[in-house]
């Protein structure tokens, strides 16, 4: 993933990393413990995170794929529950997958009439384009008989806080500010997936993540890449800042895309989850540089 005239000047950095100065927001447990629980490029990466990406409009988690462990965290109350929008939709979208042996249905999303953010609507579409674009008309059809009770099972499974009992249909897919999830939860969640990626179900979901980089809502990660490919999703949730905007964006990205190492959970204040993807993006390509 590194362009090899860069692997000198990494190893260098996560030299650094090891210590226990490696900065406020770096685990001293995980300082202390490095060499046994992530890579050197890993550590470099959280190096570069932590000191380069201080805005107080961005938050982040940086995950090691391998083992879970957070190399490095700008996100105050990250075991909080909070609402973070269409996130959710992958784990909705198995949990309704489970109930109908993985067959998806093809919808036809007529726009902002169906209530999609997309106003001229994405046409006919699959689980696959629908987890690319995030398109809420297709998963507004597909919850449209769902309740917490048939969410919960697979939500429990892959480690998310479930949903409220009283909970239904637009609610189950980030919709609103009801169903309430740890962002930690929610980027452990996503590794679990990632390692169930063969599965029946999955496999459709982490290709839609897939096709979301190159051309749907965090094609922004693709495109400052460019040399690397990522799986992505993104969201957008209501505002739980003191400094309330109309909403906040959030992305998960986990790269390569064929063989993650690293997740990396962004949240951008005021911003859809598409320019969120722009700043994660950002933040990646600074890692591969």
């Amino acid at each position: 993933m590194v362009p090899v005239k860069k692997i000198a000047l990494l190893l260098v950095i996560g030299v650094l990393a090891l210590t226990p100065a490696a900065g406020p927001h770096f685990p001293a447990a995980l300082a202390e413990n490095a060499p046994a629980r992530s890579s050197l490029f890993a550590q470099s990466a959280a190096q570069i995170l932590g000191r380069e990406f201080t805005s107080r409009d961005v938050s982040f988690l940086l995950l090691d794929v391998r083992t879970g462990a957070v190399l490095a965290s700008r996100w105050d109350h990250a075991d909080q529950p909070i609402p973070l929008g269409s996130l959710v939709k992958p784990f909705t979208a198995l949990a309704y997958g489970e109930e109908h042996q993985f067959r998806y249905p093809i919808h036809a999303c007529r726009g902002a009439r169906g209530g999609c953010w997309l106003p001229r609507g994405h046409g006919e579409i699959g689980i696959t384009a629908a987890i690319a674009d995030s398109c809420n008309s297709y998963f507004r059809m597909l919850t449209a008989r769902m309740t917490s009770a048939d969410v919960i099972p697979a939500a429990s499974r892959l480690g998310l806080d479930p949903p409220a009992p009283e909970l239904s249909g637009p609610e189950l897919i980030g919709v609103g500010n009801l169903w309430r999830i740890s962002p930690l939860h929610m980027a452990h969640a996503y590794l679990e997936l990632n390692r169930r990626r063969d599965q029946p179900g999955v496999r459709e979901v982490v290709e839609g993540m897939a096709q979301s980089a190159r051309q749907g809502t965090g094609s922004e990660v693709d495109r400052a890449l460019q040399h690397s490919s990522a799986l992505v999703k993104t969201g957008t949730a209501v505002c739980t800042h003191r400094d309330r905007a109309p909403g906040d964006g959030f992305v998960v990205a986990l790269v390569p895309a064929e063989q993650p190492e690293l997740l990396l959970m962004v949240r951008v204040h005021g911003v859809p989850g598409a320019r969120a993807a722009l700043t994660a993006g950002r933040m990646l390509r600074r890692i591969e540089e």
